[in-house]
């Protein structure tokens, strides 16, 4: 199988900071390059952290309201010197939660959830820019077409990969969704094959209504 990697989905021409770029240059750089969050680079180029829209208004939501109708919110020390800085290495969530480029879509998800970020600096062995990946980047996945994935579940992993009869076993992919008829040999067979497919990019669930011939589970009666 081939799964799609995070060189093949992140965007390559990134708009980057520096450590004294100002702020109002931060917000200049949003507005222009239509982007939400920026990494900050040192000399070398490798991600010291990532300025977001986020980072940025908490310098608004510290100003005073006018209209006196709302308190200033309660910040922590960390939240204050953000909110008091007035350059990217003062205002910048850090470290950098970094991605390499040879990761699969899961593995960078799995690190955006855990860490709770949206998007992903990539870098290189010398820990160097090479592009980011957004959450929305990693949803491409699920854009490919059905037949796609019918041709991939149906051929490379059925066939090539576990060795079963493509008569035995059909494959019917509809919106992301597979769909396995048939039987397979043993009982055990089957949620290896659910598993399997589940991992195919762009597949979104997948129902088995698959038989065996043979129950070599071992709380079957004849199992061992």
């Amino acid at each position: 199988m081939h799964h799609r990697t995070v060189e093949e989905l992140m965007t390559r021409d990134v708009v980057r900071a520096r450590r004294d770029t100002p702020f109002k240059e931060l917000v200049r750089l949003l507005e222009e390059n239509d982007v939400t969050a920026v990494p900050v680079v040192d000399d070398l180029d490798r991600p010291m952290g990532v300025v977001s829209e986020a980072d940025l208004l908490r310098k608004c939501a510290d100003q005073a309201d006018p209209t006196g109708r709302t308190p200033l919110p309660h910040l922590e020390a960390w939240e204050r010197a953000k909110a008091e800085g007035s350059r990217a290495e003062e205002l910048m969530s850090a470290p950098a939660v970094c991605a390499r480029p040879d990761w699969s879509a899961v593995e960078a998800a799995r690190l955006m959830e855990s860490q709770r970020v949206k998007r992903l600096p990539v870098v290189d062995e010398a820990d160097r820019l090479l592009g980011i990946v957004s959450r929305g980047d990693l949803l491409r996945i699920f854009l490919r077409r059905d037949e796609a994935i019918r041709e991939e579940i149906a051929g490379d992993l059925l066939r090539r990969t576990l060795g079963l009869d493509p008569r035995d076993v059909s494959v019917e992919v509809r919106d992301g969704r597979v769909t396995l008829t048939g039987t397979v040999e043993n009982r055990s067979m089957i949620p290896v094959v659910e598993q399997l497919c589940r991992g195919v990019d762009g597949v979104v669930a997948v129902s088995g209504n698959l038989a065996h011939r043979t129950d070599d589970t071992p709380d079957s009666p004849t199992g061992t």
